[in-house]
């Protein structure tokens, strides 16, 4: 099982590859915003929810990956703790 502090990191590190520019000065962490700032936008959201259900083998229902439960790392982590 993974740690929480561990699947921070790595969501944290995907969002930055994926959805931030590597001039972009933006600073993000375990709070920050992610969709309300439009950092991540519902494509993205999708793509995210993707990875983490393929690395993890997992399924997140789509009644779960709601806006809401994706606006911030730490929130995800919360979510995916309820299906390992």
């Amino acid at each position: 099982m993974v740690n929480d502090s561990e699947l921070c990191e790595i969501i944290l590190q995907y969002v930055k590859d994926e959805y931030l520019d590597e001039d972009d000065d933006t600073q993000i962490g375990p709070d920050s915003p992610l969709i309300s700032s439009g950092i991540v936008d519902s494509f993205s959201m999708v793509s995210l929810k993707t990875f983490l259900e393929r690395k993890y083998k997992i399924s997140i229902p789509d009644a779960k990956a709601t806006p809401e439960a994706f606006d911030s790392v730490n929130k995800i982590v919360a979510l995916m703790k309820e299906f390992f």
